[in-house]
């Protein structure tokens, strides 16, 4: 257990060395973040060029749409929303259906965009908004049972996969900077990403010990057991009830430079 539990460590923090290192990649002096959220609120709000406003798929308050199956985007982590932009960009992550647009969008902003952005979107409140899991199912989405999802994000499957919450913390609150949060997901968004992490088709994550971490983690799913983790995870509460906390995920942003 002790070998296991150094072990967890240090691939947690050989990730947190990678994931910060490449979200700040072009921070400004004394190692700290140089973004301008004011800046990022008016790409967001209003667009930019040939980029149109990001509240267009994304909602007003950056909660997400199952209809577009567009992710939530407000306090999931900032680090985490500069990677996913910077590989957008470079053609690292290539969605598909709706999402295709965000390669051609993420390269028509620059690398001080894309962080100004992130920086604005991660400063927004972290508002409770579950997907609709009755509306969704009306309309013919396969839709899981919450209660069967909250065994595997607690706890895993021995033999199988581990928990959810080893990395990405308490009801996938988000573990900042490291891992994103991912409870609250908008529902489609989270079933469409499991799939594509399991199929390959999305191949954007960490990388410790020669292994994909969430390609590995998706690949021993079944469909089954990715709806019943989306459902949980789309209304899981934010705040533990055993130690009262509300995280913020913005540990990054406390050190922000504002220009």
């Amino acid at each position: 257990m002790r070998k296991s539990t150094s072990m967890l460590s240090s691939w947690l923090a050989i990730i947190a060395i990678t994931v910060l290192v490449s979200g700040t990649a072009a921070s400004a002096e004394a190692g700290k973040v140089s973004a301008n959220p004011a800046n990022g609120k008016t790409i967001f709000t209003q667009g930019k060029g040939d980029v149109p406003a990001c509240l267009t798929c994304h909602g007003e308050n950056a909660l997400g749409n199952d209809a577009m199956g567009a992710p939530r985007l407000a306090n999931i982590g900032y680090v985490y929303i500069v990677k996913q932009l910077t590989n957008f960009a470079a053609d690292k992550r290539v969605p598909s259906g709706l999402g295709a647009v965000m390669n051609g969008f993420a390269k028509a902003l620059s690398e001080q965009d894309r962080r100004d952005v992130a920086a604005f979107v991660d400063s927004l409140p972290r508002k409770f908004e579950p997907s609709d899991l009755k509306a969704l199912k009306a309309e013919g989405q396969q839709v899981g049972q919450p209660y069967l999802g909250k065994l595997l994000v607690h706890s895993g499957v021995k033999g199988k996969v581990a928990s959810c919450y080893s990395c990405h913390g308490f009801n996938g609150r988000g573990a900042d900077p490291m891992f994103p949060a991912i409870g609250n997901q908008k529902y489609v968004y989270l079933v469409n990403q499991l799939k594509s992490w399991r199929d390959g088709t999305r191949n954007n994550d960490p990388v410790v010990g020669g292994v994909s971490m969430m390609q590995a983690v998706a690949k021993t799913l079944t469909d089954d057991d990715i709806y019943n983790v989306a459902a949980y995870l789309t209304t899981a509460q934010p705040i533990n009830v055993r130690d009262g906390l509300l995280i913020d995920n913005q540990t990054v942003l406390k050190e922000i430079l504002v220009r």
